[in-house]
């Protein structure tokens, strides 16, 4: 195991009706003026942005509102939120949605505390010194943004997809009531399930040796999610399942898997460029990307696929030949993404292979121009990587 250190700053507040505590939180971590942040839809209709404007305004604490984020937030929003918090004397930003208004509300929060032009933080020209508190009412378990340290932004202008990972990012707070998911689609269900099994297994395919703890504990949250998911696409008012859906999606990406162990993110980054290309939601396209990044890199990491294989799929060892374990785990992995009814393939969502130089190109490297670390894939890698996605 790796030395590792783990800043964990947020409130979890989780239950029934839990929403009804937005005000209290809020003025308990110092707001004197909120930006109220999110989408629209079905914040609106369902009556949740009501309930938190008359929680807030029963603490008598002001607010300022945006709305308008979409999927894969956009750059152009958070520049507007930068300038609202700084005209308005802003102090705390109070997202509610999903993955994409929380990331947003981030960016928004670390951008009013810089200077520049906040592409600089999340291009990583500059590192973030600071950010306004910021908090949220999660309604889409799947980014689990409300726990992490991360949030990705996509730049209009040239369709640029980036993430950026800092101690400023993590929420205050997160309210988390599994009631405000009922009434999500099934497709926004499905692709939240691969969104946070992915999140997962970023941390399974690992090199570090001697992680037996943390693997055990990838492999709960992995199996958990199994079990909840399809409970809840069938009856989508299933509170237990909800509840170990929400859960599972904050386990999984708020860094507690991922200590003393060296992480991937190749399949994210890979994905990255195809969400910025076709506007595609990140789960449906992870649900792509993860099973061919496996199958790529399978042949130089036969035990430990095997493993996953046998403890998440509860696959039988073939110790004649461990491979055929191996990719029987693959295969458990994409055809569980099959019946949540996600895409496989380019075909499936409309992408192009003629598409495959240029999203290889963009695709995110690091300084010597490679990507990932269970495996280090080049340009040539990541570019056989979405062929494979096309068959």
């Amino acid at each position: 195991m790796n030395d590792f250190e783990l800043y964990q700053p947020t409130y979890y507040v989780f239950g029934k009706g839990k929403q009804s505590r937005v005000g209290e939180l809020v003025r308990r971590f110092g707001a004197t003026k909120v930006l109220l942040h999110y989408g629209g839809g079905s914040v609106v209709r369902s009556g949740l942005l009501d309930q938190v404007r008359n929680f807030l305004n029963e603490e008598t604490i002001p607010f300022v509102e945006l709305g308008g984020v979409v999927p894969n937030p956009r750059g152009g929003l958070v520049y507007e939120g930068i300038r609202l918090c700084r005209e308005k004397g802003i102090d705390f930003i109070l997202s509610i949605g999903g993955g994409s208004a929380i990331d947003s509300g981030k960016a928004i929060a670390v951008g009013t505390c810089y200077d520049g032009d906040f592409w600089d933080l999340w291009s990583g020209k500059v590192i973030p010194t600071g950010g306004l508190k910021h908090g949220c009412i999660l309604t889409l378990p799947a980014t689990g943004s409300e726990g992490s340290n991360s949030a990705v932004i996509m730049l209009e202008e040239g369709m640029i997809k980036r993430g950026l990972s800092c101690d400023f990012n993590r929420p205050a707070f997160s309210i988390l009531n599994p009631e405000l998911t009922y009434t999500l689609p099934k497709y926004q269900t499905a692709c939240g399930i691969v969104d946070m099994m992915a999140h997962v297994l970023e941390r399974y395919f690992t090199n570090t040796t001697d992680v037996d703890l943390t693997d055990r504990m990838s492999e709960a949250v992995l199996q958990a999610i199994i079990k909840a998911g399809p409970v809840a696409m069938e009856d989508p008012t299933d509170y237990e399942a909800r509840a170990a859906l929400m859960w599972s999606g904050t386990v999984a990406h708020n860094g507690i898997l991922g200590v003393g162990r060296q992480e991937d993110w190749a399949s994210h980054n890979i994905e990255h460029e195809l969400s910025a290309l076709y506007d595609l939601a990140h789960g449906a396209g992870l649900a792509v990307v993860f099973p061919n990044w496996m199958r790529y890199v399978v042949d130089k990491h036969v035990a430990r696929f095997a493993q996953y294989a046998v403890r998440v799929w509860n696959c039988e060892m073939d110790f004649t030949d461990p491979r055929n374990t191996a990719l029987e785990g693959i295969d458990r992995t994409r055809s569980f993404f099959k019946s949540l009814g996600m895409p496989l393939s380019f075909e499936d969502f409309g992408g192009k292979e003629e598409d495959i130089p240029m999203m290889t190109s963009k695709a995110r490297s690091d300084a010597e121009g490679l990507l990932g670390a269970f495996e280090r894939l080049t340009k040539e890698d990541i570019s056989n990587i979405y062929h494979m996605c096309c068959e």
